[in-house]
């Protein structure tokens, strides 16, 4: 059996994940208590009470299923030995500290400057998202493409097949919206977001992310790490500043998330084991490749079993 580690982004998190793990562990209690620290907020409490309002704000929202998935490797890491790693959109930072590129505070330190600047550029260039189901991804491309006369709009993930999502200025979205509709999508749905990820309009959180990613140590990764903007390995020969580049366009391009299953299905994974809260990258691996096992782990009762 073959491996690869994979983890969630945005949209996963729930009030209460972490807790029982906190309170189960002590080595999770430390990791939770350093991430505190280095924050200057208190995740421990957002996290296991709420309220969801306030998890959902993005600068919060990245920090706390970052540390989740951390938390949860660091309990499995000793028993599953991962031969490939990935992690949507944020969850490319988890996948990085899981190949040792990154240590845990470094990767942390990285991610709440993403998620501040990315609330930021939020409230600078007024955008939105919406689901496309049911249509071919070619089409979903020219749907935006006929769309771009009325505003920014471009696919932000290729999550899987018969499952995309698009973002940009609102008057862009609503017009492909209306295009996809019209070329069969089954189902389009406008996405309560708090800004156009992975789209043009993200551009002002860009400079600052460059500076911190540059002043940021990063080693070799032990393990392929596929990345979202081209669905390619970075692999333990390849140079540090692949990963720098890969982490920095990000913000703007597309997560090629089905091509990365995929491609490590491809180089031998036949098992996928996603750690940290939920269960969506589970659910959208099985419909990419139905042949591979599927698993997770998030809570105590997941580790025990």
């Amino acid at each position: 059996m073959s491996v690869a580690f994979i983890y969630p982004g945005q949209g996963s998190q729930y009030v209460g994940m972490g807790k029982d793990l906190y309170e189960s562990f002590p080595q999770v209690k430390e990791l939770y208590e350093y991430a505190n620290e280095i924050l200057g907020f208190e995740l421990t409490r957002v996290c296991f009470e709420g309220p969801e309002e306030e998890l959902k704000q993005t600068y919060v929202t990245q920090p706390a299923i970052f540390t989740h998935s951390i938390a949860v490797t660091n309990l499995v890491k000793d028993k599953i030995t991962p031969s490939f790693a990935a992690g949507h959109s944020l969850g490319e930072y988890t996948a990085l500290v899981s190949a040792e590129s990154l240590t845990f505070g470094d990767g942390l330190k990285l991610v709440k400057l993403r998620g501040e600047q990315m609330q930021k550029a939020g409230t600078l260039n007024r955008g939105t998202m919406a689901a496309i189901i049911g249509l071919d991804s070619k089409l979903i491309e020219e749907a935006c493409s006929e769309a771009s006369s009325a505003g920014i709009v471009q696919v932000a993930n290729y999550n899987s097949p018969g499952q995309v999502v698009i973002s940009g200025s609102v008057e862009g979205v609503k017009q492909a919206m209306v295009i996809a509709k019209k070329k069969g999508a089954k189902l389009v749905k406008e996405l309560v977001v708090h800004g156009a990820f992975h789209s043009p309009l993200m551009e002002p959180a860009k400079e600052e992310l460059r500076k911190s990613i540059d002043n940021t140590e990063f080693s070799k990764v032990k393990i392929p790490v596929y990345r979202n903007v081209d669905a390619l390995p970075t692999i333990p020969k390849s140079d540090v500043s692949e990963i720098r580049d890969s982490l920095y366009k990000q913000l703007t391009s597309s997560v090629r998330w089905d091509e990365s299953v995929l491609n490590m299905v491809k180089d031998g994974a036949d098992e996928f084991i996603e750690l940290g809260p939920g269960k969506v990258l589970q659910g959208l691996v099985k419909r990419i490749s139905p042949g591979v096992i599927t698993r997770g782990f998030d809570k105590v009762s997941d580790i025990q079993s």
